[in-house]
């Protein structure tokens, strides 16, 4: 048996799996992973799939969550909102917006699931998951046990957790909770969402706001296979970044809390004019370097090829180690570029 996975993921990659089941419960999904890891097959658990690059066909059992729910309770500081992995983000970002529940208005049109959010804490315009993230519940798949870590133990950083360290291929999440401030203040810090006015801005303003910027920018994946960003924005040391002011004075980069800075991927692409470069069937977006797109028919070798031009390029050029941000699958399961 055998069932194509290029609906399953947002680079339209048309490779295929063994087995493919969609699983609407935890229990569900506890039988399907005991049935394949009982016949020794490889299993791949999958969200959303905007942050997936099938390199080859899988040779396993590819489970797609789709639970479906939120439970809603406040008190006086505080909305908590209870979601299951499987709701769309940005789904549920309209869902929050819709009810007065504010904040995770910069976080709108993020491709993939609510379950994916924490294991790499997706951000955009200033803000991150982790800044609203009140815990997340995960089932063990060794023991089939189920455990809930606040968000200080989900050890949150810069796209990184516990879930791509030490829980990494042992747990499935199962839903996160979030806690909203009744009390909004809006997030303006990042370019785009700078015209706006703090005093007067709506979290419906900004909404808007990002969802122009991120649909003039990004493609639209059911028009143009792509995972959004690909490379995360490297952080660098102080010192460097100055020593490359001297050359490059347009350099977009960010400070962080411990004095390092976040320098713009995408401006390094950019700069190292490979907007639109193209290789094979794959091509860096000629509006927006920091995405790669499957112009028609490319396969998972073609993105990889491209990624590693790129990272060898920039590094040339600047002496900056672009890293990817999507995970890269092989046969049998996650493999390196």
């Amino acid at each position: 048996m055998s069932v194509s996975l290029k609906s399953f993921n947002t680079l339209s990659l048309a490779q295929n799996c063994q087995q493919l089941f969609q699983v609407n419960s935890v229990d569900e999904f506890k039988g399907v992973y005991q049935n394949a890891i009982s016949q020794n097959l490889p299993v791949m658990i999958l969200g959303g799939g905007s942050n997936v690059v099938f390199t080859s066909d899988f040779d396993g059992v590819v489970i797609k969550v789709d639970t479906k729910g939120i439970e809603v309770y406040e008190d006086n500081e505080y909305v908590y909102l209870t979601v299951q992995a499987g709701e769309n983000w940005h789904s549920f970002v309209q869902f929050c917006l819709k009810n007065g529940f504010h904040g995770l208005e910069n976080l709108a049109l993020i491709p993939g699931s609510v379950g994916a959010s924490p294991i790499q804490n997706i951000g955009a315009y200033g803000v991150e998951m982790n800044q609203f993230c009140e815990q997340v519940t995960y089932l063990d798949l060794a023991c089939f046990d189920s455990y809930t870590l606040t968000s200080d133990e989900c050890h949150f950083g810069y796209r990184e957790s516990i879930f791509k360290s030490d829980l990494k291929n042992k747990a499935l999440i199962t839903e996160v909770q979030f806690k909203l401030p009744k009390l909004w203040q809006p997030n303006l810090k990042y370019g785009p969402l700078q015209h706006l006015n703090i005093e007067t801005v709506t979290p419906e303003a900004v909404f808007d706001a990002v969802c122009e910027v991120r649909m003039s920018k990004l493609p639209d994946p059911s028009q143009i296979g792509n995972v959004g960003s690909f490379f995360k924005n490297p952080i660098i040391e102080a010192s460097v970044y100055l020593e490359l002011l001297k050359t490059y004075s347009d350099l977009v980069g960010y400070a962080q809390v411990d004095g390092k800075i976040k320098v713009a991927a995408g401006w390094l692409i950019d700069e190292a004019g490979l907007k639109g470069f193209m290789q094979g069937r794959a091509a860096v977006h000629d509006k927006q370097a920091l995405v790669l797109v499957n112009l028609d028919a490319a396969v998972g070798a073609d993105i990889c090829k491209l990624a590693s031009s790129i990272i060898d390029i920039v590094f040339k050029k600047f002496g900056i180690q672009l890293e990817p941000e999507p995970r890269i699958i092989g046969s049998t399961g996650e493999v390196t570029l």
